[in-house]
């Protein structure tokens, strides 16, 4: 059984903060105009990451959940990704920004690797587990990812051709096997181009995948794409999809990690691109919700690995069959939603975006 990774807070219109996408929103009452489609995208993202993972312990024997999987896996990270890139386009190393980027990130990721370390050691009855910050578990590997992405904000924003490097870094990345797993390096370095290409973007980027036309071509779209993952369900290792690997240690020729490579980025760039087409642009009853995605992206995980851990799916073999498969997705789609609320969001504030002046220079805690 293999386990999928995992997959971001708030976004408001350009001018942005660099806090957008793990962060929430500076404070209630900031007068800050947020757009509902950023924000939408962000919830119904989240709940597609929780949902996919959510599909791991019940698929197996099903060729459409597999395949289902396999497209959700190929553009819901590379779509947070690519946001979290185009609202961090602002980031310098200014004293204000860096104290973000550290109660924004570093300290949660501190918090919860911790936390999920504890809870895999106690709930799994694991007492060797080990707690290592530099070994990040599960969800975690997102928050460790997105502070050294936005640290090297600076470099991509001066490079001449920044989407090209970037890709070709990722390419080295997964076929070299001895990178080594701190901080989860090859997922770090095998995503970092949709980050870069978020920099990139500008709102009318965005605003071309709104128009009707976006919206008409994006249903054929995952139609084929669907279909092209029902006939790959069988055939496609699904470690391809989580790109914390070189082409060697999934045991194909080391050529084949820099073809899947470019093919995948294609592949996940037009499906990112087709489902923010869709995504709704006007204010709907989820929208408020797109505020507290780190909040469901950090929480969930709980809930899927206890539910493991619980041997649920062993002691109820029926939720492996197509009506389970339906239970579960609800379930778990209900869950996600329920922790992205904002009573849930205020309740982490402390950890998710906490204050910390004392840590700080004065110069640095005026944001």
């Amino acid at each position: 059984m293999f386990h999928a990774p995992n997959a971001l807070q708030r976004a408001v219109l350009p001018p942005v903060t660099e806090g957008a996408e793990v962060r929430p929103p500076a404070r209630e009452g900031a007068g800050r105009r947020r757009d509902a489609h950023f924000d939408n995208a962000k919830y119904l993202a989240i709940v597609l990451v929780a949902v996919a993972h959510s599909w791991v312990p019940v698929m197996d024997g099903s060729r459409t959940a597999r395949a289902l999987y396999m497209v959700v896996y190929t553009f819901h990270m590379p779509a947070f990704i690519l946001i979290s890139g185009y609202f961090s386009r602002s980031f310098d190393l200014s004293p204000a920004k860096v104290k973000r980027l550290v109660t924004g990130v570093a300290v949660p990721y501190v918090v919860f690797e911790t936390a999920y370390s504890l809870f895999r050691r106690y709930a799994n009855d694991a007492p060797d587990t080990p707690i290592s910050l530099l070994d990040p578990w599960y969800l975690t590997w997102f928050l460790a990812a997105l502070f050294i992405w936005r640290l090297t904000t600076p470099v991509w924003r001066n490079l001449r051709h920044p989407l090209a490097v970037s890709l070709v870094i990722a390419v080295l990345a997964s076929v070299s096997p001895s990178i080594g797993s701190d901080l989860d390096l090859p997922r770090v370095l095998q995503f970092l181009p949709f980050f870069v290409l978020g920099l990139q973007l500008k709102p009318e980027h965005f605003a071309l995948v709104r128009r009707r036309e976006a919206r008409l071509l994006a249903l054929p779209l995952f139609a084929c794409a669907l279909l092209f993952a029902y006939w790959a369900a069988p055939r496609m290792q699904l470690g391809w999809f989580l790109r914390d690997s070189s082409a060697q240690e999934l045991g194909a020729p080391w050529w084949s990690g820099a073809v899947m490579t470019l093919a995948m980025f294609c592949c996940a760039t037009l499906l990112t691109a087709g489902f923010l087409a869709l995504v709704p642009r006007r204010h709907m009853w989820f929208t408020v919700l797109g505020a507290g995605t780190i909040c469901g992206y950090l929480l969930h995980g709980f809930l899927v690995k206890g539910t493991d851990y619980a041997g649920v799916f062993d002691d109820h073999a029926w939720l492996v069959s197509p009506a389970g498969l339906v239970v579960v997705t609800a379930v778990a789609a209900a869950a996600v939603t329920l922790m992205c609320t904002p009573p849930v969001r205020r309740a982490l504030r402390c950890v998710t975006e906490p204050d910390m002046d004392w840590a700080f220079r004065r110069d640095a805690a005026r944001i």
